[in-house]
């Protein structure tokens, strides 16, 4: 059985909810659903902006785990209007236009704080020892 070593972030949804930031078990590491919030606790209000806060949170966590964003293989990304799918998808291409991952977007009702116009999740694989 592999070890599962958690990362946080500090949020305070982590210990509330219970999770964490991100897993690393295995060769994979496992970023959780990420929302544009800064350490103070505020959120942009535009998606693209939204969308880059997102992916240094996960960028971070990532780190952490023993990987970049050259080793994320899957995004899924979470919209509350189909309006922002433009912005928030270049903001996409940007990091991992030379990357691909394979990548999903859905656009859902509501997410957790009303702020929040994305959630981003990733999944990355730990490269061979070289």
């Amino acid at each position: 059985m592999s070890d599962r070593i958690r990362i946080s972030s500090g949020s305070q949804f982590e210990s509330t909810i219970g999770f964490s930031r991100a897993v690393r078990i295995g060769d994979r590491v496992l970023v959780s659903g990420t929302g544009p919030v800064s350490l103070g606790g505020s959120c942009p209000d535009d998606a693209a902006a939204q969308a880059r806060r997102c992916f240094e949170i996960i960028t971070a966590a990532l780190a952490e785990g023993g990987v970049t964003t050259a080793d994320v293989v899957r995004t899924r990304m979470y919209l509350t209007s189909v309006e922002d799918a433009e912005a928030v998808s270049a903001v996409h291409g940007e990091l991992f236009g030379n990357i691909r991952p394979v990548a999903t977007t859905v656009v859902v009702a509501a997410l957790l704080d009303p702020r929040w116009k994305v959630e981003i999740e990733a999944e990355a694989e730990v490269p061979p020892a070289q």
